[in-house]
Parts: C-alpha cells; sequence; structure tokens
C-alpha cells in the first residue's frame, strides 16, 4: 500500500528519522503507563489513544511488534521528585484502604476505559510491585559500578557519573538540574540533582520490601527501567510517553540505564502533548480535569477516538463540547458513506482508490499524521458520494475495493470506522432503538400531563395508540413504567 518510508520525529534528536529497528521485522515498544490511584481522564486517552494509532500502523506495515506498558502501582510520590508521599499510598489513606486495593481498582478502571475506546492492551503489562527484585538488581549494578551510593538506607544516582544527565530535556546546565533537587536532602545528597532509586520507609510506611540497604522502596524512575530491559532488552526501538514525563522521569531513565549496561537504551523517543480545556492546560488542581467515565455517558466511545486523532499526537488537544460535537457530526458523515457504499446497487462506474491510499500511507509514514490522515478519508468519502449520485454509480469491483480501503484505514489503522454491514447494522438498530425509547417517553409525559388536568379521554387514547403499538403502560405510585412484550 505504501512507496514512503516511515519516519518518526525522535524527541532526543530533535528531528524526524527514517525508521528502522534494530531487528529486522520486529519492533520493541515501551509506554510508560498510568499511576493507578485515580479514574482515568482525557489526558490518559490522548496519550494511549495516540500510541495505540502507533502500534496499529507498525502491524500494518507489517513488524511484530512487541509492546510493553507498565502500571505505576508504588514509588510515584506526589511532587514528582524524592520528597512527599506516595500517591497510591495517599489514596487509600483518603478511601480508608489497603494501597494494593487502590491499586487493583483504579487498574481494572483503566483497562475498562480504554477497552472502551478501542485502545489495543498491551503484550505485557508489569508492574512495580511485581518487579521489586529486578529493581533492587538494577540498582545493586549501580551502586556496584559507582553510580549510585546508598546514605542512611536512601540510594541515590549521581548525576555526575553520567555527564550527559539531562541531554533528552535539554536541561544539561548546572542551575536546570539543580531544580530537580529539594533543598531538605541537600545535606544528604553529593548533588542536589541526584535521584533516588530506593527510598528508605519510614515508621507506618505500608508499601515496603526488604532490599540490601534496609526496608523501603524503590524511586518511580527504577520500575521503566528495570521492566524495559527486562521484557526488552538492553536497547529497545520505542519509548513513549507524554511531554511532561522528559524531565525528570524519561532523563533519568536514559541515565540509570545507560550507566548500568554502558548501551543506548532507546532508539526513538516518542512524546505526545497535553490536553487543553477551552485553551487552558487540564489538571486537577485547576479543577478542569475532565474524567473519562463521565465524558463517556455524553459522547460514544467512537466519537472520543476520533475527535483526540483530529490532533496530532505531539500538538495540544484544545477539548470543548463545541468540538466534540463537530467532531461527532463529522465521524457520522464517514459512517453514512460506509451505509452507502453497502446499499450500493452496483453500476459500471470506476474509482482511482490507489491514489488515496498512497496519500494515506503517507500521512501516516510522515510521523503518524493522523489529522491529514483522517482529511483524505473525508476527501475519499466526498468523491464516493459523488460517484454513487452519479448515473453510472459503482462497479462491483469498485464497491469491494472502496469498502476494502476504508477497513484497512479507517478501521485497521485509525479504529475509527466499523466496515462490516453486520456491524453497521447492529448500530443502526440501537441507534433505532433508542429513538423508539425516546418517543415513547415523550408519549408517557404527555398522558401524565393529561391526567393530571383531568384529560382522562386524551390519557385514555394515547395509552391505547401504545398499546395497539405494542407498548404496554402499567401505573404505579412510583409513576408510569413501559415495556415492550418480547424485547
Amino acid at each position: 500500500m505504501t512507496s514512503s518510508a516511515l519516519h518518526i520525529y525522535n524527541s532526543l534528536t530533535r528531528k524526524k528519522e527514517a525508521f528502522k529497528p534494530l531487528h529486522p521485522g520486529i519492533v520493541t515498544m515501551y509506554v510508560c503507563g498510568p499511576t493507578v490511584y485515580g479514574h482515568a481522564h482525557l489526558g490518559h486517552a490522548k496519550s494511549y489513544v495516540s500510541f495505540d494509532v502507533v502500534l496499529k500502523w507498525l502491524r500494518h506495515l507489517g513488524y511484530r511488534v512487541k509492546y510493553v506498558q507498565n502500571i505505576t502501582d508504588v514509588g510515584h510520590l506526589t511532587d514528582d521528585a524524592d520528597e512527599g508521599e506516595d500517591k497510591i499510598a495517599r489514596q487509600a489513606l483518603l478511601e480508608k484502604t489497603d494501597p494494593m486495593e487502590i491499586a487493583q481498582y483504579y487498574t481494572r478502571s483503566y483497562y475498562e476505559d480504554m477497552d472502551r475506546l478501542g485502545v489495543e492492551r498491551p503484550n505485557i503489562a508489569p508492574t512495580a510491585t511485581g518487579h521489586i527484585p529486578d529493581q533492587i538488581a538494577l540498582i545493586e549494578k549501580l551502586v556496584e559500578t559507582g553510580h549510585a551510593y546508598e546514605v542512611d538506607g536512601n540510594v541515590y544516582f549521581s548525576v555526575a557519573s553520567f555527564p550527559e544527565y539531562g541531554r533528552l530535556s535539554g536541561r544539561t546546565d548546572r542551575e536546570a538540574r539543580q531544580s530537580s533537587g529539594r533543598v531538605e536532602s541537600r545535606g544528604e545528597k553529593r548533588d542536589p540533582a541526584d535521584f533516588a532509586l530506593w527510598k528508605k520507609a519510614e515508621a507506618g510506611h505500608i508499601m515496603k520490601w526488604n532490599s540490601p540497604w534496609g526496608e523501603g522502596y524503590p524511586g518511580w524512575h527504577a520500575e521503566c527501567s528495570a521492566m524495559a530491559m527486562k521484557y526488552l532488552g538492553e536497547t529497545i526501538d520505542i519509548h513513549g510517553g507524554g511531554m511532561e514525563n522528559k524531565f525528570p522521569h524519561h532523563d533519568c531513565e536514559i541515565a540509570q540505564s545507560e550507566a548500568a549496561t554502558g548501551k543506548p537504551y532507546v532508539r526513538y523517543w516518542m512524546h505526545n502533548n497535553m490536553v487543553t480545556v477551552d485553551g487552558t492546560k487540564m489538571g486537577k488542581s485547576l479543577k478542569n480535569s475532565i474524567n473519562l467515565k463521565d465524558l463517556l455517558e455524553t459522547f460514544p466511545p467512537v466519537v472520543i477516538r476520533f475527535f483526540i486523532l483530529q490532533s496530532h499526537y505531539r500538538s495540544p488537544l484544545d477539548f470543548s463540547e463545541s468540538a466534540i460535537r463537530a467532531s461527532q457530526a463529522g465521524l457520522e458523515k464517514l459512517r453514512d458513506t460506509v451505509r452507502a457504499l453497502h446499499r450500493a446497487v452496483p453500476g459500471s462506474g470506476k474509482l482511482d482508490v490507489a491514489a488515496f491510499e498512497e496519500r494515506f500511507a503517507e500521512a501516516m509514514n510522515d510521523d503518524f499524521n493522523t489529522p491529514v490522515a483522517i482529511s483524505i478519508l473525508f476527501d475519499f468519502a466526498r468523491t464516493v458520494n459523488g460517484a454513487l449520485g452519479g448515473a453510472e454509480g459503482l462497479s462491483q469491483a469498485s464497491l469491494e475495493t472502496c469498502i476494502r480501503f476504508l477497513e484497512a484505514c479507517g478501521r485497521e489503522a485509525l479504529g475509527i470506522l466499523e466496515t462490516d454491514r453486520e456491524k453497521q447494522g447492529d448500530d443502526e438498530q440501537r441507534a433505532g432503538k433508542k429513538v423508539l425509547d425516546n418517543v415513547v417517553l415523550i408519549l408517557v409525559e404527555l398522558r401524565r400531563l393529561a391526567r393530571e388536568r383531568k384529560d382522562f379521554t386524551e390519557s385514555d387514547r394515547i395509552r391505547d395508540m401504545l398499546a395497539d403499538a405494542g407498548v404496554m403502560l402499567k401505573d404505579t405510585k412510583e409513576g408510569t413504567e413501559w415495556s415492550v412484550p418480547g424485547r
């Protein structure tokens, strides 16, 4: 389908590079997963839908992708540095339960939401708590080689031992490096920029494990290096995450991984941009965070996915109700074209689908440019609709080719279209049922108002008309219930 080579914007080199995996035909990919102390929000959806498309397109190109996405269930402190509370433990105190129950509950919640958005689950989903020995082994190696040191049960990575620390984020100057430190820990650290690999568990700390340095728990950064290298090798092809993870998290990952192995850790770094709400950065502190479960009550999952993919993964996604409703209307136009193709009576006209295939592939191979790819689908839909409305229509072969194109690009690559006739029929049936339910509710309300004004003739007429249509009413103390026998 494609004549152009895949190019990916590498955050490390700050330029687009031709993609060539370490091992021909196989891609290793690691994406930082959620810290499971709350329900997923639209920012999570932006990240994981974006990397889901990366996964789908790589597979579309014929690669075997080994995809790992972790679950952070310990070690991520509230201020993303070396002080503060563990986010999981703090939520457990708020909800008066065990930290592991919090982690398990919100992990299930996260996967429920991602499943609804059509996000494929990773091949491996390791948890931080399930890989404590691996993290300890990595830390021990860093201590043995002089890249880390222990102070009173805490173990820190020495940034002075790794001159390239900060090259991903660009924070290589002394002043910026010191911003990762905390004043209260400078007496303990050799350098304020040194970061924690292992933290001593103070009295009363719940989540703790035995280690060569006493009871404690891993720092946030250690888990990803340990798990990525365990399952994907010392050098991996693609590492993804949010832009906010560049510093300190990913800079720390690079330092500790390459210090331990002496090899390049990641060949292509990919970072997705943030979500804004009416132009303002989304965040819990600003009280404008959009809970996915709430959003899913208003909009179908595929509409949310389509809305996300209309922005490039490296561009901000600005949420507003008007914007997502516009996306919903646009997606429906594409779905109308799919329906029209299935219903069309074959004619004799032909359509050059190959040209659209080439344009779509070029867009996706240009750093997964989904907005351009979607615009090409709209161009295709307009061309198809024009052909179907013409005197010649489209031949059976052209109809089938059009459906295959939408299958490959709209469904398999982007995950925004169902092209199967039966599934389209199911969607239409569900939509029709919803309309019927709403109409019945309107009539029930009109009957209630008639009874309220003692117009029993009108009330009985509405009841009888509904009965003739197969809808049975039952008046109760709580109100009027209705049913359709056999449905």
